[in-house]
């Protein structure tokens, strides 16, 4: 039986462990319903011509898990942000670990998507957030069937949350290979600030495919930072759409930091529904093997006087690849927006490849807009410098290469994340580095 429809057949039992009375079984209903007329996609997608499933969905992933697996604190201590105090919502196998978590209810939310789709006090937040700004493509739809667990974050007015969230998804590999569809709802009201650190880990040499669909509506004056740490081992892929909703004076950025795992599709979608907005995407990708990074961004200007700033680097290795598919569109009424996309990108191997296409569509005649991609190798005049002055010439790569990345690191508002992404890097490059970035 093919995946797409051993999915659709387990719907049924899908069904049967949570509330079909639930507010949102419509809408469950209706998505599979999509996904079982479109499938999965394909490279003959425009948006996925340099992406290909295939290699992945040919393992047979276990659905529904047959056993509650616990993990001890000291496995998995290394993968939390744990210099300093957060909130923390952790999943094992795509269920809620209590154990792992520290969670809240004192002047916000921070909680289960599980217990905001069955909690009446929590009615209003869904009918009027949920899977209100998920667009309904394929593997979006997927996880809108199955939506029933993930993180529900609602930061009230005029909150300022003292403390980052981290959203943990761990994969222990009890099952041969294994699909989870994480949901998160992250609501912040006007003027509100909050900060979300992401992670999703596998534990297993086993096959895993994470398919992530996350909402983020920002309210008026508010401000999000959102930090992705993807990190995995090289059996596991992950699939992420995130969907952000900004309305006036809000400023919400988001930083990927792309290192590890199979296949990694990143699909950010921002609208702006409002003037005097500021949306920000920052990424750092380094590869080797045959890792695969798909970023695609969508920025979609809608009301006059906003912004959004782009800058993605990536640094390529061995056989691996790049994909940076970055859009954007200012609609008419967008008049005084300004636009800035950048993409440069590192072959360390001849045998590495980057397929970048960075695009705008303006229909305003009053904007400042601008993109820009670049290709190459690190500069052999630089590093012939440095080993004239005792630098040895892997150290003297590594070096380049940090200064390459600096400009999205110095925007990391969080020392302890900042740290944490430099020591990644450093890892990931195979060098030591004897500074702080």
């Amino acid at each position: 039986m093919e995946l797409k429809e051993k999915i659709v057949s387990s719907y049924v039992a899908f069904e049967n462990k949570v509330d079909i009375n639930s507010a949102i079984h419509d809408i469950r209903t209706e998505a599979l319903e999509n996904f079982e007329k479109i499938g999965f996609p394909t490279k003959k997608l425009e948006a996925w011509k340099y992406t290909n499933l295939n290699s992945v969905l040919k393992n047979d992933f276990s659905i529904f898990l047959n056993k509650d697996n616990t993990v001890e604190l000291s496995d998995v201590k290394k993968y939390f942000i744990h210099d300093i105090d957060t909130y923390k919502i952790v999943f094992i196998d795509g269920k809620y670990s209590s154990f792992l978590s520290e969670t809240t209810h004192d002047d916000l939310d921070v909680c289960l998507m599980s217990s905001a789709l069955s909690k009446p006090k929590y009615k209003a937040v869904i009918e009027n957030y949920f899977n209100k700004i998920a667009k309904p493509d394929n593997l979006t739809s997927l996880n809108t069937a199955f939506a029933s667990e993930g993180a529900y974050i609602h930061i009230p007015r005029n909150v300022e949350v003292e403390k980052p969230i981290q959203i943990i998804n761990f994969t222990t590999g009890s099952e041969a290979a294994t699909m989870t569809q994480p949901r998160n709802l992250i609501v912040v009201d006007e003027n509100a600030h909050v900060q979300i650190i992401e992670r999703h880990q596998s534990l297993t040499s086993n096959p895993v495919l994470s398919n992530v669909v996350t909402e983020i509506f920002a309210a008026r004056h508010s401000t999000v930072d959102v930090y992705k740490i993807q990190n995995d081992n090289l059996s596991a892929s992950l699939v992420d759409n995130t969907y952000v909703d900004q309305k006036s004076h809000s400023v919400v950025s988001m930083h990927t930091f792309s290192f590890g795992g199979n296949i990694t599709r990143n699909n950010l979608n921002f609208y702006q529904n409002g003037e005097h907005i500021d949306s920000i995407l920052k990424g750092i990708t380094i590869l080797e093997g045959k890792q695969h990074v798909d970023h695609h961004t969508l920025v979609h200007h809608i009301e006059p006087n906003c912004e959004s700033h782009q800058d993605y680097k990536g640094i390529y290795d061995a056989r691996s690849t790049g994909v940076f598919n970055g859009k954007v569109i200012v609609d008419k009424e967008a008049q005084k927006t300004n636009a800035y996309q950048k993409n440069n990108n590192v072959l360390v191997s001849d045998r590495a490849t980057i397929n970048a296409k960075p695009q705008l569509e303006i229909f305003a005649d009053d904007v400042k807009c601008s993109h820009g991609c670049t290709i190459g190798q690190l500069d052999d005049d630089a590093l012939f410098y440095m080993q004239q002055r005792g630098i040895p010439i892997k150290e003297g790569k590594a070096l380049l290469m940090f200064a390459f990345a600096n400009t999205v690191l110095e925007s990391v508002k969080i020392p302890e994340v900042k740290s944490r992404i430099a020591k990644l890097i450093a890892n990931k490059l195979g060098v030591k580095i004897g500074f702080d970035l």
